[in-house]
């Protein structure tokens, strides 16, 4: 197994290395020599069977090329274990089986051994190519270069060597180079290889695109702002690439089992042979055609095969939905899950405050309210200025430009506008004796509600109260009914103030909240709840989330709009930022872990089974090949189904 996880991990190398050139004659036996190796054998097996009476000598010539042909594969991998680890493997012990039963003249059954044996390997092999496929796919379509704009000429040069700040054109068609930000053009862009999603978004000046992705009918001027190395593009491919390599730690547990299971075998097999014909009159032919059965039946090919196909066929289905693990034990580890723990702004909402309410108070009308406000603002940086900005420009109001314009900082702002000073700020810049009656009543309102209030005022008090409030994700809702539809539970995690974490709570159902939380606060409740619940799965977007990423069972990062330390931290990573999408991947490790235990018992059952018939009366070595290679067959295509996993099912 381990060998055909290096073998997965070269190929993928190489396809990485050969970027757009042909398919070459090695490319072709990695992927398909094992499986037309064990076909030849199948044949040779078949022409030998059949020269038997007609010439026996040749017919053990041809076996003898189904030996070497349909073993060469794995009598290498056993060889290198044991050179390379000083180790025995469950190959090694299919070809001693198979050279044993040769060597007392059962050369049809030892070529049935190899035969299937090697059918088994390529079927595996093909598991590890279909889950090392997404990050091929991947790598075919990473841009190699890019037309740069340089003193208004166009230059194709290697994306190497793009740096922040440069121009490049993308034409129509072409994959985008770079990550950046569109200034000038619009299109529709393809982002299925960083979303998973296959319908095409529009982009035009302001939008962020990314490396990889491709461009629709419409020409787009990027400003680049990572390089190569950099970009979301470059940091999927090693994430998939950190997941092809690391195993789950049942599978870990497994490969140290097989090695002294292997042993054991070996060594009874040995008394087998030595001790019936000294102590029961057994002939040394007998004795030693039962111990080769019991080296067949006995070893632990299908329950070796029962961990690893499955963990990276559902691993490969994920990636292709758009949410990458970056190792099957975290995959194992999300389905113990008892409790998910959001973060709140960038998470359950899209980090972009939006203007939800306008109370006027003097004799100002909401318009005319929100397009002084929109002046004011319109010189400040802060969040809540541009959604204040946003808003009036979304009325097709203009803002005017203010003067002697000034930043109260951690208050508001303040400038004159008119001829007229005016001030808009935290509701607490209002006085005392200002804040009564209506003022007060509708400052209280939209506080409860969990909305962040500035006021608006001029020389006379206020004028406005305006409402803001992180825009809540569409598939948050949802999202948090799968869980609790689960049995999981959810809880949040922020730093916002207790009143609008409650609310946004409220509305969407959330179990537990912790509000007014430092980085180190939210380490410390991820703590607490591990003690209380178990396995905890954090989510989350910003440097902030990432000591609390790390700390939880499971780290799930936002892949598009994440920092790149939560990237960095986390165990698995949302490509489209759908947090839907943690509810379909609980769903997938539990379903993985369900085959995985039909695998282990199916492979033990037929184990126990071969080995008691073959002490109680004795089956012949064919009968044990079948029973022993077709349950390893079984437990390989038991994994695959994983690969054809829908959401929902």
């Amino acid at each position: 197994m381990s060998q055909a996880i290096h073998s997965m991990k070269e190929h993928t190398e190489r396809k990485g290395l050969r970027q757009g050139g042909s398919a070459t004659t090695a490319d072709w036996l990695s992927r398909y020599g094992e499986g037309m190796a064990a076909l030849a054998s199948g044949l040779l097996l078949a022409i030998a069977y059949m020269l038997e009476e007609a010439s026996y000598t040749w017919a053990v010539a041809v076996y003898i090329a189904a030996f070497a042909i349909g073993g060469f594969v794995k009598a290498k991998e056993g060889a290198l274990t044991l050179v390379r680890e000083r180790d025995l493997d469950v190959n090694l012990l299919m070809i001693v089986a198979a050279i044993g039963a040769a060597s007392i003249g059962y050369w049809t059954e030892g070529a049935v051994l190899i035969f299937i044996f090697s059918l088994s390997g390529a079927l595996e092999t093909y598991t590890m190519d279909r889950s090392s496929k997404d990050i091929s796919s991947l790598m075919d379509q990473k841009p190699e270069t890019g037309t740069l704009i340089q003193d208004g000429a166009e230059r194709i040069v290697p994306i190497d060597e793009l740096k922040a700040g440069d121009l490049v054109l993308v034409k129509p068609g072409e994959r985008i180079p770079s990550d950046g930000v569109v200034t000038e053009g619009a299109s529709d862009v393809n982002q299925a290889s960083i979303t998973g999603e296959s319908i095409p978004v529009d982009k035009g000046p302001g939008d962020a695109v990314y490396a990889g992705t491709l461009n629709g009918e419409g020409a787009l001027y990027v400003e680049v702002s990572q390089t190569s190395e950099s970009t979301l593009f470059a940091k999927i491919i090693r994430l998939v690439q950190e997941a092809q390599s690391e195993k789950p730690a049942s599978q870990r547990f497994m490969e140290r089992f097989e090695r002294l299971y292997a042993r054991a075998i070996l060594l009874i097999s040995a008394l087998l042979v030595a001790v019936p014909p000294l102590a029961m009159q057994v002939s040394w032919e007998q004795a030693f055609y039962k111990a080769m059965v019991f080296l067949v039946v006995a070893s632990p090919c299908a329950l070796v095969a029962s961990i690893m196909p499955a963990m990276l066929s559902a691993i490969s289905s994920s990636a292709r939905k758009g949410v990458l693990f970056k190792g099957g034990a975290h995959l194992e580890n999300l389905a113990n899950v008892r409790v998910v723990a959001f973060d709140k702004t960038g998470t359950l909402t899209q980090g972009q405050p939006v203007v939800t309410d306008i109370v006027s108070i003097q004799d100002y009308g909401e318009t005319e309210a929100l397009s002084i406000a929109a002046s004011l603002e319109s010189l400040s940086g802060h969040p809540l200025a541009k959604a204040i900005v946003r808003a009036a420009r979304e009325r097709g109001l203009t803002a005017e430009r203010p003067s002697e314009f000034s930043a109260l900082t951690g208050r508001g702002i303040q400038a004159k506008l008119g001829g007229e000073s005016w001030t808009i700020g935290k509701a607490s810049m209002l006085e005392e004796r200002d804040r009564h009656g209506r003022i007060a009543e509708t400052i209280d309102r939209l506080e409860d509600e969990g909305k962040t209030v500035s006021v608006l005022m001029n020389e006379r008090g206020a004028v406005a109260v305006f409402a803001l409030r992180d825009r809540i994700r569409p598939e948050a809702g949802r999202a948090i009914a799968r869980l609790k539809k689960l049995g999981v539970q959810t809880a949040m995690l922020t730093g916002d103030q207790e009143k609008t974490a409650r609310a946004i709570a409220v509305e969407l159902g959330i179990d537990q909240v912790y509000a007014d939380l430092m980085p180190e606060d939210k380490v410390g409740r991820i703590r607490e709840l591990k003690e209380a619940y178990g396995t905890i799965a954090m989510v989350g977007d910003g440097v902030n989330d990432a000591p609390a990423l790390a700390t939880a069972g499971v780290g799930i990062a936002m892949g598009a709009a994440g920092s790149d330390a939560a990237l960095e931290t986390a165990d698995v990573v949302l490509m489209n930022d759908d947090i839907g999408r943690i509810a379909d991947a609980i769903v997938l490790g539990k379903r993985a872990r369900r085959i995985i235990k039909q695998n282990m018992a199916f492979a033990l059952s037929v184990i126990v089974l071969l080995i008691a018939a073959n002490f109680a009366q004795g089956i012949a070595l064919p009968i044990g090949v079948v029973g022993h290679e077709g349950s390893t067959i079984l437990v390989i295509l038991n994994g695959l189904r994983l690969l054809g996993y829908r959401a929902g099912e």
